[in-house]
């Protein structure tokens, strides 16, 4: 199998976007299948924000279902869909037989989701702050910090069952706040990759939170990789 100019295009964008991606197992992933990325930061390193039981079920129970899912689905079809990366599945996504785009969907989605969720986050006072071009940026957008932060939490606290919530690059406004179901993400669709990303789903926090969605989303902040996000963004400024 072999990428369209076009694909090749969005695959390239992408992977600009997501430059630490390939440390936590993405670019080493061959046709022997997909496998479990490293944590870049201890189980417990999160704590007080999310809690290390949650952490370690969330990466080696549920990233791990869908790793499998996914690889089991994916080894029905050509032998060359197990030597793409996680990008190039979820860009190539529509050209699969219909009966296996679902599946494909929701676990690759979760493979690329998680892991990508994990790169957005850093230890209490490891990620940074907000600052520079990406901070115009959301001043631009949202008029302050404090009130793309609501936003965004809005946007979390709206989006009905499972899903997640995102920062996404924009042209109309830079920026753009957005949420999408299930595993679902902006590659699938053919649009640039997001900037960060919030998992939404019960699994993410109702162990410590319980049904208490907002108060997940707010003590979330504290542990945002705010330096990652800026380099996506200054990525995807020159795109």
């Amino acid at each position: 199998m072999s990428l369209t100019r076009r694909d090749a295009v969005k695959v390239a964008a992408a992977a600009l976007l997501l430059p630490a991606i390939a440390k936590f197992g993405h670019a080493e992933e061959k046709a022997k299948g997909f496998t479990l990325p490293k944590l870049p930061y201890a189980y417990d390193a999160l704590e007080p924000a999310i809690d290390q039981e949650t952490m370690t079920i969330h990466h080696t129970k549920h990233q791990q279902a869908y790793i499998t899912n996914l690889n089991d689905a994916l080894a029905k079809q050509d032998a060359a869909w197990l030597a793409l990366t996680p990008t190039e599945v979820l860009i190539k996504l529509k050209t699969l037989p219909e009966a296996a785009q679902a599946t494909v969907r929701n676990n690759g989605g979760g493979h690329w989701n998680h892991t990508f969720f994990w790169e957005s986050m850093a230890p209490a006072g490891k990620g940074g702050e907000p600052k520079g071009d990406l901070l115009k940026a959301i001043n631009a957008a949202y008029k302050s910090l404090d009130t793309f932060k609501k936003e965004f939490a809005a946007g979390a606290g709206k989006r009905f069952g499972s899903g997640w919530v995102w920062l996404v690059p924009s042209k109309e406004k830079v920026l753009a706040i957005t949420s999408t179901p299930n595993q679902d993400n902006q590659l699938m669709d053919g649009q640039p990759a997001p900037l960060l990303g919030l998992d939404v789903w019960e699994h993410a926090y109702y162990l410590k939170y319980r049904n208490k969605r907002a108060d997940y989303v707010t003590a979330w902040w504290s542990v945002v990789n705010w330096d990652a996000v800026a380099e996506r963004f200054a990525t995807a400024q020159k795109a």
